[in-house]
């Protein structure tokens, strides 16, 4: 038994997790084949307000299994700080990438896929549903995105 602190009310769990989403640096991207293999790969991202954006080799399995299908899964932080992120992964080439967005995603992540002499695809990741909680206390307001629509607390 552990001795959690009290369940975060909705919109201090959205805040905290606009706050990782801003300050976190890699997170676990979670893709499947056309035939169902799942494929799990930790990269580095930018939160621009709206989307993640990560970038991985062209040839490798996840851009080929967003390339084919789209769907994928981001998780966030520790099991007892998690925050899962269901989208849909929209490519963006090199040079249709906007220079500013690019240049953020370098600062952010120490790392600039355009410098590699590999091919290099990056994908904009549309939140569809977003879930976060700590401990068992906090599952059942976990969502606090769907349908790509932060929740608003309810009025008392």
């Amino acid at each position: 038994m552990t001795n959690a602190a009290a369940a975060r009310t909705l919109e201090q769990r959205i805040r905290d997790t606009r706050k990782r989403l801003e300050d976190d640096v890699d997170t676990w991207v979670s893709t499947a084949s056309d035939t169902g293999t799942p494929y799990l790969v930790p990269l580095s991202f930018l939160w621009d307000g709206t989307s993640v954006v990560i970038s991985t080799v062209r040839t490798s399995p996840t851009s080929r299994n967003l390339l084919a299908g789209g769907s994928v899964r981001l998780a966030f932080g520790a099991t007892r700080d998690v925050i899962l992120v269901e989208g849909e992964a929209v490519p963006i080439e090199q040079d249709a990438l906007d220079k500013k967005l690019a240049d953020a995603f370098a600062a952010k992540t120490g790392f600039d896929p355009r410098e590699e002499t590999e091919p290099y695809q990056y994908f904009r990741i549309r939140p569809r549903r977003v879930q976060a909680w700590r401990e068992v206390n906090e599952l059942a307001g976990r969502t606090l995105m769907k349908d790509g629509e932060w929740l608003a607390a309810k009025p008392r």
